[in-house]
C-alpha cells in the first residue's frame, strides 16, 4: 500500500476531528478510522492505548476545555511511515489556548499507530 502525503493530511485533519469531537458515539467512530487497533496517543500529561485510551484522553481534555477545537497549523511532512505537523487547540472566540507538534507514525494500513505530542515552541539553543 502506497500512502501519499494527500492520505496523511486527511487521515491527521480526521484525528484532529476526533479529539475534538463531542459527541461519544461519533468520536468512537471516527478514532476507529484513525487509529489502529493497538494505536497509542502520548502528550505531556497523559498517555492512552488503543481506541478506548484515546477517546478517554479527548473526553478529558474536552472537560479541561470546553467547545475548543483543534485547527492544523502547518502542511503535513511525510517521510516513510513517519509524519509530524503543527496544531493549535482554539477556543469558541478564536483565542488560542495550545499550540504544539505532534509526531507520529503510521501502522501498515495507513491508520495511526503512535503520536507523539509537544507542547508549545521549542526552547531556543543554550
Amino acid at each position: 500500500m502506497t500512502i501519499t502525503e494527500s492520505d496523511v493530511t486527511t487521515t491527521v485533519d480526521r484525528y484532529l476531528a476526533a479529539y475534538g469531537e463531542r459527541d461519544p458515539q461519533r468520536r468512537a467512530e471516527l478514532i476507529a478510522t484513525v487509529w489502529a487497533d493497538d494505536g497509542r496517543l502520548i502528550d505531556p500529561p497523559l498517555a492512552g492505548q488503543g481506541h478506548e485510551g484515546i477517546a478517554a484522553m479527548a473526553q478529558a481534555l474536552q472537560r479541561q476545555f470546553p467547545g475548543h477545537g483543534f485547527r492544523r497549523t502547518s502542511a503535513v511532512d511525510l517521510h516513510h511511515d513517519h509524519f509530524r505537523f503543527t496544531w493549535e487547540l482554539v477556543s469558541p472566540s478564536g483565542d488560542v489556548a495550545l499550540a504544539g507538534l505532534d509526531v507520529g507514525e503510521l501502522a501498515a494500513d495507513g491508520r495511526v499507530r503512535r503520536i507523539t505530542g509537544f507542547f508549545g515552541d521549542l526552547p531556543a539553543a543554550a
